[in-house]
């Protein structure tokens, strides 16, 4: 009899086992969206984008650099994006999700120009765009290498999961790109596509996350007290054109000042509290205050983005520009990084205070602070 009972429970939880099992299936199946890739589902200028066979698969072609084509009527938060992809454009090819605005999402882009290029350490990169400004110089440690075709079809995965995201390009077993923190504004929105590209089989898993955790990774500068994590900053100033740089624009006496702390890696991000340079070159003025018991001299490490005036007690300490594309850009290649600048600072006994005018004229802007050791000295809050 007690064999009997023992069979008869096995069945049943079998039988619960694979009820579960098929409702979790179902539920698999329901959420997997396949976006049907017809002009009715998206926005696009017209002429622009034809919907189409290519291949013998039902494609969306994009037919222009700089062309988005965004998907109607669909809520993305967390989940993953699948699609394939020929990527045509002679610069970028870019999936955007949690699209709120052309001011504010995020994004993941192949540069087409390094495709074949297993070696290219910014062949794809993450970038949010953030009150209108694209963030691709502030964030550098968001790329990597990948190996895609310009003239053939890649498959492009992408799981999203609250702060943190993961992008594959062909391998899906190996992501080219795993960011801890996601940096957009923006926590839902639809996805889109820009570019000269053609796009085939997208299809959203919603809540899919492949259990990768929601909450935000860690940041491995949190511990390191050498960064100059809080300054004061100024209001923003307007230079007049064909000015580079006058006593005029130096902070005045009556000026207001306020708090700003840095984000995740010391960054003191100019962007997200000031907007981009919308046509016009502005410059604002950061101070910090740093008691030394001696007098001594400190290298800084200094990240900037675009330029830098920087004081010490008043007086002319250093200048420098890193301006993408031209000859005066620092390395990595006009991006924000501790690998910009270093110099000496000749601190005092006593207080010191260190002024920094940074000016903006082209994405974003700001500044990212490490001094070499907090030996003597400590910062004045």
């Amino acid at each position: 009899m007690k064999t009997v009972l023992s069979i008869v429970f096995s069945l049943i939880s079998i039988s619960v086992f694979a009820q579960k099992n098929k409702k979790q299936n179902s539920d698999q199946i329901i959420s997997a969206l396949t976006i049907p890739l017809t002009a009715e589902n998206w926005d696009f200028p017209e002429g622009k984008v034809e919907f189409a066979d290519f291949d013998s698969r039902p494609s969306m072609k994009i037919s222009a650099n700089g062309v988005q084509s965004i998907l109607k009527n669909t809520e993305f938060v967390n989940g993953t994006i699948e699609f394939d992809m020929i990527p045509k454009d002679p610069y970028f090819a870019t999936v955007y999700f949690r699209w709120q605005t052309p001011k504010e999402n995020e994004c993941f882009y192949l540069r087409t120009d390094q495709s074949r290029d297993s070696t290219a350490t910014d062949a794809v990169q993450y970038a949010p765009s953030v009150s209108g400004v694209n963030l691709w110089d502030m964030l550098g440690h968001f790329q990597g290498s990948a190996y895609f075709w310009k003239d053939g079809w890649n498959h492009v995965k992408i799981v999203v999961s609250g702060f943190q995201m993961r992008a594959y390009v062909n391998d899906m077993v190996r992501p080219v790109i795993e960011v801890p923190r996601l940096e957009g504004n923006t926590s839902k929105g639809t996805i889109a596509f820009e570019g000269d590209c053609v796009v085939s089989n997208v299809v959203i898993k919603k809540d899919q996350t492949e259990s990768l955790s929601p909450m935000p990774g860690a940041d491995l500068t949190n511990h390191d007290p050498r960064y100059i994590r809080t300054w004061y900053v100024s209001k923003t100033i307007e230079t007049p054109k064909g000015i580079d740089f006058s006593a005029d624009l130096m902070p005045k006496p009556e000026d207001s000042w306020e708090v700003i702390n840095s984000e995740r890696m010391g960054l003191i991000n100019l962007t997200r509290k000031f907007g981009g340079h919308q046509g016009m070159r502005k410059i604002v003025w950061l101070k910090v205050n740093v008691e030394s018991k001696t007098a001594q001299k400190k290298k800084i490490a200094l990240g900037f983005s675009d330029e830098v005036w920087v004081f010490l007690n008043g007086r002319h300490l250093y200048v420098d520009k890193n301006l993408y594309g031209s000859p005066i850009m620092k390395e990595p290649v006009g991006r924000l990084s501790l690998e910009n600048s270093s110099f000496e600072i000749p601190f005092k006994e006593g207080k010191n205070e260190i002024l920094i005018g940074v000016a903006n004229s082209f994405y974003g802007w700001g500044i990212v602070a490490r001094l070499e050791n907090m030996n003597g000295i400590s910062i004045i809050k």
